[in-house]
């Protein structure tokens, strides 16, 4: 490979805020013993809250350890794989650490999946016991015999309500689809049940860094979905990456609006893990909506939020802004996506917060880049610099070896603890993915000579037209500036001379108007000609992830199949 000096010398380091160490001295601890630590310096503390309902951080840990013993009565071991079905409620953030606890390993799924793509996720990782929700428990009673999943345990939402919503919920629950009766099966058990029963405590494992902790799956929406390996060593240094990363925030001083699903590594490292690291108050909320945000934001005032981009917009164009104080957020948290920068410019003029943009993926536990936070010169637009003990390089789209001067787009390649050891039962996907212990994540990048380094785009997502390349982030910041958008993405068209052509998806503010016409207008003059859309197609709203993500494939998929029946 052929370097550039540069990108050795960390140009970046000279920008970091200055309590923030380029090399921190990671203390050795692993998750279930950070829980322990944190319970056992402030029992007392509200850990998690659901609907106004709360545990404090010593019955949290007495209910890991109370599930811990269930798993081992189960015969769940070390290395054995427990599958975790929920979206963010206590019993997702209980069983996660139990299964850590006895040595085994986590496997996150995503609530909305099909039992298709739930069975490949099972199967592949050998999962031998699966917690689940009590409405999706039935489909996974009749899913289980193609898999190795041998005992189920599912919680229900009116597990943990105070009341009077307890009551409500015995009474209008399963009127309101969101309660479910569970069919009588073997080996099926409800948690609140199997957290009273008188298991013996399972013996104390001893865990190292080099364990496999979790194996979480990259999303699975097209292609086969993969097991990214992440160790105890991944998940401890992240969380203390990030505190490196936030000094102004103290520990069991802040309370955390946990709203990005923790089934996805953002949410379950930005939120639920590094709030327990920190001591603090964890906000769950299982379905992020706007109202439900809103709602949540009005009641219990939370200072910290990582959030994705459609949950800040969703935010900023729902009604309910006009009745909701935002004041109480310190600090905010953005990846998975660009942040267009008028929407960090309106919800910080809202908040009095900052917006920090960063930039991760599931191979790196995810975070890799953050811009500084308070002291520090943060660029809006950019992802910002490699956070401690993280070396980066730009490299030629072609080889795929040589550093690209500054200022020059290439392939983003990543070092650091915080880097998978592999993909699960993936030899030759690992091995194209991590090469010399350098992490190719696929996009397209730049770095400037201060260090800080922009997504340009994926790099499957590039579009050529014409022989130029258009990177659909130029064009929908575009549309992001038009105050009558509420969302826009880009994709490639065949086109019959250029190879291809760019097709935007449009969302419109609720009670704004425009026609293709006059967004192709606004184009004109903001857009190189080869950069303008050759379509514009409006719709009411484009298909996401849990995490909120647009899935620009899904769309891709969409127009293409109506194409080829045209």
């Amino acid at each position: 490979m052929t370097h550039q000096p540069l990108y050795a010398e960390k140009p970046w380091l000279n920008h970091y805020e200055p309590d923030v160490p380029g090399i921190i001295d990671y203390d050795r601890i692993c998750l279930p013993e950070i829980l322990i630590s944190t319970a056992d310096n402030y029992p007392e503390k509200a850990a998690l809250k659901f609907q106004g309902y709360q545990i404090t951080y010593r019955e949290l840990k007495s209910m890991v350890d109370r599930f811990a013993a269930c798993l081992s009565e189960f015969g769940v071991g070390r290395g054995d794989r427990v599958a975790i079905l929920l979206p963010n409620l206590i019993p997702c953030v209980a069983s996660y650490f139990a299964v850590l606890k006895i040595g085994a390993i986590a496997v996150m799924n995503n609530p909305l999946y099909t039992d298709r793509e739930l069975e490949h996720q099972l199967n592949d990782s050998g999962s031998k016991a699966l917690i689940t929700l009590d409405l999706l428990c039935n489909r996974m009673i009749d899913l289980r015999p193609k898999t190795d999943v041998r005992q189920i345990v599912y919680t229900t939402i009116g597990d943990y309500l105070p009341f009077p919503k307890k009551l409500l919920f015995k009474i209008f629950g399963k009127k309101k689809k969101l309660a479910a009766t569970v069919k009588s099966a073997e080996d099926v058990y409800r948690w609140k049940d199997v957290l009273l029963a008188n298991y013996a405590d399972p013996a104390d494992i001893e865990l190292c860094f080099e364990d496999h902790a979790m194996y979480q799956y990259t999303g699975g929406t097209t292609g086969i979905s993969k097991g990214a390996v992440l160790t105890h060593g991944n998940l401890s240094v992240q969380v203390q990456q990030l505190r490196a990363w936030f000094p102004g925030f103290s520990p069991s001083g802040e309370i955390m609006l946990g709203a990005l699903p923790f089934f996805h590594v953002f949410g379950l490292t930005t939120s639920m893990n590094f709030s327990i690291y920190m001591a603090w108050t964890n906000i769950l909320v299982p379905k992020p909506q706007p109202d439900a945000l809103l709602d949540t934001i009005r009641k219990f005032r939370p200072t910290f939020a990582p959030l994705v981009p459609t949950m800040y917009i969703g935010m900023l164009n729902h009604p309910d802004i006009q009745k909701t104080d935002l004041t109480s957020i310190d600090g905010c948290f953005s990846g998975s996506s660009p942040l267009p920068v008028e929407v960090i410019e309106e919800f910080e003029r809202k908040t009095g917060a900052v917006i920090v943009e960063g930039y991760g993926l599931t191979e790196a536990a995810p975070v890799t880049h953050v811009n500084p936070f308070a002291e520090g010169k943060r660029k809006i637009g950019s992802i910002g610099v490699p956070v401690s003990d993280t070396a980066c390089r730009i490299v030629d789209l072609d080889s795929g070896e040589t550093d690209v001067p500054v200022g020059e787009t290439g392939e983003l390649l990543i070092k650091g603890p915080q880097v998978m050891k592999g993909y699960w039962n993936m030899p030759d996907e690992t091995a194209a993915t991590l090469k010399d212990d350098w992490l190719y994540t696929g996009d397209i990048a730049r770095m400037d000579e201060d260090g800080y380094f922009y997504i340009i785009d994926r790099k499957k997502d590039m579009i050529i037209s014409g022989g130029y390349n258009v990177y659909p982030r130029d064009v929908e910041e575009v549309f992001y500036e038009h105050p009558n958008v509420k969302e826009a993405c880009c994709i490639g068209i065949p086109h019959s001379r250029r190879g291809e052509a760019v097709k935007v998806f449009v969302v419109l503010k609720e009670g704004q108007t425009a026609t293709p016409e006059e967004l192709m207008d606004f184009c004109k003059i903001r857009l190189a000609k080869y950069k303008l859309p050759e379509e514009i197609e409006f719709r009411v709203e484009l298909p996401k992830t849990n995490v909120g993500k647009i899935l620009r494939k899904a769309l891709k998929a969409e127009d293409s199949a109506k194409r080829s029946l045209s």
